[in-house]
């Protein structure tokens, strides 16, 4: 038997249905699908696996096939035109907006010529690991009948609909069949619960085209004008597949356990909340003009963390749920042997000072930008606000979720300083109460001790924690937060050790892991969204024409139909880490928009 080759990370598009999102590859296999939500199990695991662990396969049958694709216009509806021997085909692939459902609609074309196609369908429910039972059903029509195929497995269900449907054994389908020209094959997936009467089946053309209609609209929102429009465009609609329509909810990634190092195990969960994705997104959104998608996020985020604010967590389910319980799924071998698979995630747990910084960033760029807010909003931020007064000086796990001992890292405490100095503002510029005497003596206190214990004199550089002289990269958002001014002699001194010390093959890593501090084996590849942080340093610093050189290369990054994932290996050339990545893409628009404003000054 050979042995199973990984699709290379760059090489899949997403489709999503502000739901949940499937990975396909550029061959035309779904390999990545949970249902019906982000955190749901998946019913198509080979991401993560084999073919054996779930996949849906619709490809042309020569493995010499030349690929070309393309989402149409400014949606994530994807069309892949394969080129054989013998002749071309179109493969639409759609997950329907705007009506409730779980549906992945797939329908193949034939342009040019035949062309021999493979369509197989294999379900594995519970992370691929269930064989569901499968049975075949007549459907009656208007004016014809339909076979059908379903798969069940405890509370999930899938049916697929189709012209051609040979007998499925243990959820496992598989056909060939040619295409040729002005032919049309139309293929339907749709999730329901098993004790759920079949849904109908969609009006494929109609769907499609009120898909695409949907995500235009969307893009036609934005007034970003400046550089770099396209794939700012492109990442502000990444941002909105990854939100959860109906709940508001951000989730950081469509997946979990894609490596941040090949054959490693730094393999996290992403398919979750954090407070602080969702708010440097929201501000990514608000640059853009974005405003109702503030107001659905600050609604999930009263739900989310209503109660006590010693409740609160820095990360929740999409739904709002607090239980995110760590597992390692043991029949799966991992994306490239990288071990464990994880879901759930044990940093849930963590103490981030800096969360609360991010989100009262995000709203008060919301107040600025017209949102009002309600008794409720407000009543909540001054709790908390309150709450970090009475436990601001403890130390914590950063930004970076270190798993090593706590400490007194910089970048939370500078945040601390943020979020103090933005209820500030809410008190002073928007006529909002609270004890504004109280917290501008904290920010004043906040602010003298980064200076004098998170600061090293001797290098001229701020440093990661109180007890290093060691960088960090989020070092490099010391300026964007206000802390100090781009040009301040302290921030290019900053700009410089980063450079000196984390810059791997002219791209920025997280901080140095040979440093012990995430108190983890292995090590990582450069971080993409640190590098957009340096160019958002350089714009600020007024050094644009690194700027825009580094811009310019970071852009170039972006795969085939403009994504990004968490992580680059600039050795292999590759992408790593889980995929899309919202913190990679929301740190673009960041750039982007600190370009467009150097550049304009």
């Amino acid at each position: 038997m050979s042995k199973h080759v990984p699709t290379p990370i760059e090489d899949y598009a997403v489709l999503g249905d502000l739901g949940t999102a499937a990975l396909v590859s550029r061959r035309g296999s779904i390999d990545w699908l949970c249902l019906p939500r982000f955190d749901s199990r998946a019913c198509f695991a080979a991401l993560l696996g084999t073919p054996d662990n779930g996949r849906w396969l619709l490809a042309p049958v020569d493995p010499d096939a030349t690929t070309t694709r393309r989402y149409v216009g400014d949606s994530f509806v994807l069309e892949t035109i394969h080129e054989t021997a013998t002749g071309r085909v179109r493969v639409t692939d759609v997950m329907p907006l705007g009506d409730g459902r779980s549906d992945v609609l797939r329908r193949v074309e034939g342009i040019e010529g035949t062309v021999r196609m493979v369509h197989e369908w294999t379900v594995r429910f519970n992370y691929g690991r269930t064989r569901p039972w499968v049975m075949r059903h007549t459907e009656d029509r208007e004016d014809h009948t339909d076979e059908i195929i379903t798969a069940i497995a405890g509370p999930d269900m899938l049916v697929l609909r189709g012209v051609r449907l040979p007998h499925a054994q243990d959820g496992h389908h598989v056909d060939e069949f040619d295409v040729s020209a002005g032919q049309t094959y139309t293929f339907s997936t749709t999730w329901f619960r098993s004790h759920e009467e079949i849904p109908p089946p969609l009006r494929v053309r109609a769907r499609i085209d009120e898909t695409i209609a949907l995500s235009e609209e969307y893009a036609r929102h934005s007034d970003y004008e400046g550089p770099y429009a396209e794939h700012v465009t492109r990442s502000l609609l990444v941002l909105r597949a990854l939100t959860h329509a109906a709940t508001g909810g951000i989730v950081a990634a469509a997946t979990t356990s894609l490596p941040e190092e090949f054959g490693g195990e730094r393999n996290w969960d992403y398919r979750f909340c954090w407070l602080r994705d969702a708010a440097l997104t929201l501000e990514a959104l608000l640059g853009c003009g974005y405003i109702e998608e503030t107001a659905l996020w600050r609604d999930w985020l009263l739900r989310a963390v209503a109660g006590d604010p010693e409740d609160m967590q820095i990360m929740y389910r999409v739904d709002g749920g607090r239980d995110l319980p760590e597992r390692i799924l043991e029949h799966l071998p991992g994306y490239a042997g990288s071990w464990p698979v994880r879901v759930g995630n044990a940093a849930v747990d963590q103490r981030q000072t800096d969360v609360l910084g991010e989100v009262m960033i995000s709203l008060d760029h919301a107040r600025a930008r017209g949102l009002e807010e309600n008794d409720d909003s407000w009543h909540l931020q001054r709790a908390l606000v309150n709450h970090l007064a009475e436990h601001w000086q403890a130390a914590d796990n950063g930004l970076w979720e270190i798993r090593g001992p706590l400490r007194h890292f910089t970048h939370s405490r500078v945040m601390v300083w943020a979020a103090f100095d933005r209820a500030i503002r809410a008190v002073e510029q928007h006529g909002l109460d609270g004890p504004v005497d109280q917290w501008r003596e904290l920010r004043d206190r906040v602010r003298e001790e980064v200076l004098s214990k998170g600061f090293d004199t001797k290098t001229n550089t701020f440093v990661q924690h109180y007890d290093t002289t060691e960088v960090d990269a989020s070092l490099l958002t010391l300026s964007a937060v206000g802390f100090v001014a781009g040009d301040d002699p302290r921030m290019l001194g900053t700009i410089a050790a980063v450079e000196r010390d984390l810059l791997r093959h002219g791209l920025v890593m997280r901080y140095r892991t040979e440093a012990g501090v995430d108190g983890l084996p292995g090590d990582e590849h450069p971080f993409l969204a640190c590098s957009f942080w340096l160019v958002t340093a350089y714009a600020k610093a007024g050094m644009v024409d690194k700027a825009t050189e580094l811009m310019d290369r970071l852009v170039a990054l972006t795969n085939d139909v403009g994504l990004l994932s968490e992580e680059y290996d600039p050795v292999a050339q590759r992408m790593v880490g889980n995929f899309p990545q919202a913190f990679s893409h929301l740190t673009l628009v960041g750039a982007a928009l600190a370009l467009a404003r150097a550049t304009a000054a």
